[in-house]
């Protein structure tokens, strides 16, 4: 396991690498949520490589972590006045966990929240790269008729910033792009609910149950 690698020709383009006892394996891309590439973010990619995946998160913040909401809505928002080299990053990110991957080809990518929003852009613009999302408490537009493989999406039952209306639009879409989608809606849980550093939201029950849900996808 590393701690910060560079992985492409852009200037501050580094993640975080965690790789399973065999050193390599099935390439699983992380996007992080809006707090940025945090010690959260680092253990997921740690828990995907002792199941066997190699795990990679870009860190779309170059260095930056936010532990408050205002702080965070300030990063993500810079994130939307330079969409293109955002992309340019996720995508050089996926080349270099192809590279480290076995079977080369094929990824499947996690997103949370912020970084769901982007699990689907990478999706609809690389399907032939990164067929399989599993989505956290997040959602996104975009020509879902180029992506490939299935969808996974796991949502909040109360959740403030992803009302059920927007998560059944997405999944109303993806169905009728021909993708097939699952959707888990998770009774008295709120956005972030996976995260265990955000402990007012953070219910173990249904973060258990997403992870599980997760490696069965995954692995299937």
């Amino acid at each position: 396991m590393t701690e910060l690698t560079p992985y492409a020709d852009i200037q501050g383009a580094h993640g975080y690498l965690a790789l399973p006892k065999g050193g390599t394996g099935p390439g699983v891309l992380v996007l992080h949520a809006w707090w940025g590439l945090n010690n959260t973010m680092r253990g997921i990619c740690a828990r995907l490589a002792e199941a066997g995946f190699v795990a990679f998160a870009p860190d779309l913040y170059h260095g930056r972590v936010a532990d408050t909401i205002p702080a965070a809505e300030a990063l993500a928002a810079a994130l939307d006045e330079r969409q293109q080299q955002i992309m340019a990053e996720i995508g050089g990110a996926a080349r270099f966990l192809a590279g480290r991957a076995a079977p080369p080809g094929n990824l499947a990518v996690i997103g949370f929240s912020l970084g769901a929003y982007y699990a689907l852009q990478l999706a609809a613009a690389a399907p032939e790269q990164t067929p399989a999302p599993a989505l956290f408490y997040g959602t996104g537009g975009g020509n879902h008729h180029a992506a490939r493989g299935a969808y996974l999406g796991h949502y909040a039952e109360e959740d403030e910033y992803e009302p059920q209306a927007g998560v059944a639009e997405l999944e109303e879409a993806l169905r009728s792009a021909g993708r097939p989608a699952t959707f888990h809606r998770y009774p008295g849980t709120g956005h972030w609910f996976f995260e265990p550093d955000r402990t007012q939201a953070y219910n173990r029950a249904a973060a258990e149950l997403a992870w599980e849900r997760t490696l069965a996808f995954l692995r299937a």
